[in-house]
């Protein structure tokens, strides 16, 4: 993204100028190193001219005065030729006196610079050191999410997105499994007006995708970790560490997701699948199907799983006659189905302790 690029392009050679450079003094540093003070990265284009990168928001400005275009899909600016180069750094070279480009050059941008107001500065350091020197228990729900979005989410207050996500979604495990494309909901920006600045458009497309990947890409380490307490250890010992894994993994969804825990002789997990997924009410399950799974992966024992968008983890009817129809058809190739469980927001429902199995 403009003045803040994820993966600048590689720092040209400090020697090299563009073609009518050579006019300059022997002791004058080349374009590329002159801009480089300034955090900016020259480099030839393919196509003609120069891509620049680098801490281009702090002098987007004078970009454009130079010429130079904004291209949203390389999240360079394009300088046409020699001229426009040397045209920019003139311009930046007059801000004060000195050799070379006067202009001090800027501090690297961090997270917490903004759009619009700067009422928050200082604000992400102090929560950073808050979570360091305290306990995290002492930070709420919306400041360890206001602190991960500082990752994703450059140039705004990330305090009232926090709250908000948390509002829109109900938790902080709703917020991680939420579907990626509704996080739009909470960091969409209002309209941009004909002619506003191009890296502005691109900021806000990218506090989207970068929010996505961050909160999908811990959502499936939380569950990894989880699903580690359970692997190669027998599951009816870990039922605690079980039952914390299903609750991360299907407490949020918003459609019904059967899944089954495959288990060997030794009640030890051989595999977790999802075997279907259905409305925000029913999912179909086929007991043949389970049968053959069964079979195929050598199960000496099952868990089945599955969850209550609604939040409330009684049993239908029609849950209880699926289950029994499993266990007939399990119990005819010596398969044992150890429990059914039900997973709803806040708790859940064993069909073995209700003595529905």
């Amino acid at each position: 993204m403009g003045g803040y690029d994820t993966a600048p392009s590689p720092t040209p050679d400090a020697g090299w100028a563009p073609d009518g450079a050579e006019t300059r003094s022997p002791d004058e540093p080349a374009a590329s190193e002159r801009l480089a003070r300034l955090g900016l990265v020259l480099e030839p284009a393919a196509s003609g001219g120069f891509f620049l990168t680098g801490y281009t928001f702090h002098y987007r400005e004078a970009i454009k005065r130079a010429g130079g275009r904004w291209l949203a899909e390389r999240r360079a600016w394009h300088l046409a030729d020699t001229a426009a180069v040397e045209a920019l750094t003139a311009i930046l070279g007059t801000s004060a006196p000195g050799p070379g480009l006067a202009e001090a050059p800027p501090s690297a941008p961090t997270p917490s610079a903004g759009w619009g107001s700067k009422h928050y500065h200082g604000h992400r350091e102090r929560l950073r050191q808050r979570l360091l020197e305290a306990h995290p228990e002492s930070l709420a729900d919306y400041e360890l999410l206001e602190l991960l979005l500082f990752f994703s989410v450059y140039r705004r207050d990330t305090k009232p997105l926090a709250k908000e996500m948390l509002q829109r979604f109900g938790s902080l495990g709703g917020v991680l499994a939420a579907d990626p494309a509704r996080y739009a909901e909470c960091l969409a920006l209002a309209p941009l007006t004909p002619g506003a600045d191009p890296e502005r458009s691109q900021q806000r497309d990218d506090d989207l995708r970068f929010t996505q990947v961050l909160l999908k890409a811990i959502q499936a380490l939380v569950q990894r970790v989880l699903k580690e307490e359970i692997r190669d250890r027998p599951v009816i010992g870990s039922w605690t560490a079980l039952l914390d894994y299903l609750r991360v993994t299907l407490a949020h969804e918003p459609t019904e997701q059967f899944r089954i825990l495959f288990l060997d002789r030794k009640n030890i997990l051989i595999r977790d699948e999802q075997q279907s997924r259905g409305t925000v009410d029913h999912t179909p399950l086929y007991p043949r199907e389970v049968v053959k799974r069964a079979l195929e992966l050598a199960a000496s024992a099952i868990i089945m799983v599955h969850n209550h968008p609604s939040g409330d983890p009684t049993p239908s009817q029609p849950d209880i006659e699926m289950t029994k129809a499993v266990v007939k058809a399990l119990a005819a190739v010596n398969i044992v189905v150890h429990d059914h469980v039900i997973v709803g927001k806040n708790r859940h429902l064993s069909f073995r302790s209700q003595g529905l199995i």
